[in-house]
């Protein structure tokens, strides 16, 4: 469990790459609870998000500290990263919606992230903040990822596909293959 507590937010989250359980995320904020679930049900890994903010000013300080302490103990979580697989690539559709999805645990924190919404909400929430908290989390996890969008129409579906892919992405790079550090230079 890793806290994380400003004048803006409050959040702690709970992950478990080894262990997959029903996902228990409240942010305060429904679509992104749903995205939360979506990733750690289609990751595979116990993953719980509980956070406070000032929603009342809107969400983005919400979101972007929840990518913080996300991405943190997700490298917490993933300790010396020997025998891990490393990369992970998946193309993952919902209805007409199809994503492109990279990802490098290589410890080097950059974002590519062309989703080109279609509309600025989905229901009352601002679609892109998921870049913000994408964004957030690379750069504490120190990892690589890429997210494009090859077809989509509606602003939800492209999302979800993306978190979706994200997971699944995840989950392969996290696989244990061995144990030998997958880098040449020894370290990650």
């Amino acid at each position: 469990m890793l806290e994380r507590q400003t004048g803006e937010t409050s959040v702690k989250v709970v992950i478990d790459l080894d262990t997959a359980a029903p996902p228990q995320n409240a942010t305060g904020i429904a679509f992104f609870d749903h995205m939360l679930d979506q990733l750690g049900t289609h990751g595979g890994f116990t993953l719980a998000v509980t956070a406070r903010g000032d929603l009342d000013v809107d969400d983005h300080h919400t979101v972007e500290d929840c990518g913080i302490v996300l991405g943190t103990a997700f490298t917490e979580a993933l300790g010396s990263k020997a025998g891990l697989a490393r990369f992970g690539d998946r193309t993952i559709p919902l209805d007409e919606a199809l994503v492109a999805v990279s990802l490098d645990l290589s410890g080097r924190p950059f974002l590519v992230y062309e989703l080109d919404l279609p509309t600025e909400r989905i229901g009352t929430f601002d679609g892109q903040l998921m870049e913000e908290f994408w964004r957030a989390f690379v750069m504490a996890a120190g990892v690589t990822l890429h997210v494009r969008k090859i077809s989509g129409r509606n602003s939800h579906h492209i999302v979800e596909a993306s978190v979706k892919a994200i997971a699944r992405t995840i989950r392969d790079a996290v696989t244990r293959i061995d144990d030998v550090m997958p880098s040449t230079k020894g370290s990650l």
